[in-house]
Order: C-alpha cells, then sequence, then structure tokens
C-alpha cells in the first residue's frame, strides 16, 4: 500500500442476510482514497453508501474483499482490535450529533481521551484546543439542550478529532440541519480537512455539501459508477439531475409516510411538525439546484 494512500478498498461485497432472505448491500466495490483528500459519497437510498462508510470505519465486516485503512488491514482484526482501531485511526460524525445529554459540551470532547487513558491535563489542554477549532469556546460549558442543531454537531466534530485520528467518518452530517447551519458544518469540515491535515470522508445528500469535496464518489446498486471533481460538468451531467430528482421523489414518499404516522398515533404534533419541517427545507434545498441548473421538478 502506498503511503500516500489512506484507504484503498478491492473487491468489496457484503452481503445483510435476515431469515432465507440476502440482500447484497456492496457487490465487488474498489476505491482508492488519497491521504489528506476531502471526498463525498452521493448516491440514492440504499445504494450502499452508509455501508461502505461503517466497513472503513471498522463498524461493520465486509463479506469478501479488503479494506485497508492507514496501512491496517481490517480484514485481519479481531474485535478488540476493531474497538482500538475505531478509537485512535477513525473519527465518527453521524447525522444525528449523539451527544452525552448529562455532560458539557467540553465534557463530550473531553470523553474519548478518557477512554483511551490520556492524563487529565492533557485532555484540557485538547479540548481548549479544539473547542477554538470549532469555534465554540463561549459554549464549552453548555449541555446539548442548550447548544443549537449546528452547535451541537459541530462539537460531535470536535469530539471525533479528540483522539487526533486521520481519519474522520462524516454520515449526513448536515442532515439534520437547516441550510445556514449545513453549510457552517460544511465549512468547519474543510477546515479540519485543509488545516489539520484529516481526510474527510462523508456521505451525503446535499449537493451544495458535495461540492465542498474535492472528489465526488456516485455509488450506485453497490458500486461506484462515477468518480469526478465538482466541477460544472457534474452539475450539468443527467446522472446529477437524476440523483437530484431520486431524492426530491424519496422525500415525498417520506412525507407522505409521516402523514400517515401522525393519522394513526405513531408520532405526536411536535414530532409530526418537525420531522416535517425538515423534510421539506430538504426538499427546497434540491429544488433550488435543479432550478439553477435550469430544471424544474
Amino acid at each position: 500500500m502506498s503511503e500516500k494512500n489512506a484507504v484503498v478498498v478491492r473487491d468489496l461485497i457484503k452481503i445483510y442476510k435476515s431469515g432465507s432472505l440476502e440482500v447484497q448491500a456492496l457487490r465487488g466495490l474498489s476505491v482508492n482514497v488519497m491521504r489528506g483528500e476531502m471526498v463525498a459519497l452521493i448516491g440514492p437510498s440504499g445504494s450502499g453508501k452508509s455501508t461502505l462508510l461503517n466497513i472503513i470505519g471498522g463498524l461493520d465486516k465486509a463479506t469478501a474483499g479488503s479494506v485497508k485503512v492507514m496501512d491496517a488491514d481490517l480484514s485481519k482484526f479481531a474485535s478488540t482490535q476493531l474497538v482500538e482501531f475505531r478509537r485512535s485511526t477513525v473519527g465518527h460524525v453521524f447525522q444525528n450529533a449523539n451527544l452525552i445529554p448529562t455532560l458539557t459540551a467540553a465534557e463530550n470532547i473531553e470523553l474519548p481521551m478518557a477512554a483511551l487513558g490520556v492524563k487529565k491535563h492533557l485532555r484540557d489542554l485538547r479540548v481548549e484546543e479544539l473547542i477554538g477549532v470549532v469555534g465554540l469556546k463561549e459554549r464549552m460549558n453548555h449541555k446539548p439542550s442548550e447548544l443549537s442543531g449546528g452547535e451541537q454537531q459541530r462539537i460531535a466534530l470536535a469530539s471525533a478529532l479528540a483522539n487526533d485520528p486521520p481519519l474522520l467518518l462524516a454520515d449526513e452530517p448536515t442532515g439534520e440541519l437547516d441550510t445556514e447551519n449545513a453549510m457552517i458544518v460544511v465549512n468547519y469540515l474543510g477546515k479540519i480537512n485543509k488545516e489539520l491535515g484529516k481526510t474527510v470522508i462523508m456521505v451525503t445528500h446535499d449537493p451544495r455539501v458535495a461540492r465542498a469535496a474535492s472528489r465526488i464518489l456516485r455509488i450506485q446498486d453497490g458500486i461506484i459508477v462515477t468518480d469526478t471533481a465538482p466541477s460544472e460538468e457534474l452539475a450539468t451531467s443527467a446522472d446529477y439531475s437524476e440523483l437530484l430528482k431520486e431524492r426530491i421523489t424519496s422525500l415525498e414518499t417520506q412525507l407522505i409516510s409521516l402523514d400517515s404516522d401522525f393519522r394513526r398515533g405513531i408520532i405526536n404534533g411536535n414530532e409530526y411538525v418537525e420531522k416535517q419541517t425538515s423534510l421539506n427545507k430538504t426538499k427546497e434545498v434540491l429544488r433550488d439546484e435543479l432550478h439553477r441548473l435550469g430544471m424544474v421538478h
């Protein structure tokens, strides 16, 4: 493996089994990600994006094929080795910030270091540094409930960086945020990539988030079908506009399902309004992107 590669994936297959049913999420996928790159994974729901991210991050194991991350061959790792790998080599950021509600922002950032046995005074110095990186020093003693969604996600970014991992994996990091907060979080991801030299791989449905990356990989049916720079050529391609239309159709299906859940009493009024607002905002962003391309959906 070249020292220039952060991730090398070869002929990756992932099959999920549920009783007699088999679902092949990845179908011989291969990809290289260079150290210091910021890569976006896009594609329809169910195409294998999150599955790929979870395997690279040691949260799931492949059925076949090989995955090397920072020269480590994950296929040869026992469960205990994977735990150590996740703590030291990979930072994970998810759609929901996953902060512990009873801890302050600073304590949430400190926690991963405590798990590795880092001394208290070193943890305090690192917390001070990272909370400055994400621009939230004045919020360090606030609990998650006292932070906005965008602030929570920025604290989650800092927490993911606590043990100084070379690789940051972000799965829909802006999926729950409004447009303004989404772009703030993306800008911090870019800062982490450029100024701290971290390799960043992120799954996103938001075209503006994808364009912040240096390379965009489109996954469909468990394989990579396009690999390109975020140029205007991508933005005018049929593949790109079809992706936007597919995502809008998926959101419309989710809205219909949400209406049904509310009528049947599965969710309450507050949950209904919150989820409907979030889905409609995402749909509006995608429609704006189609209009920018001169297309109407």
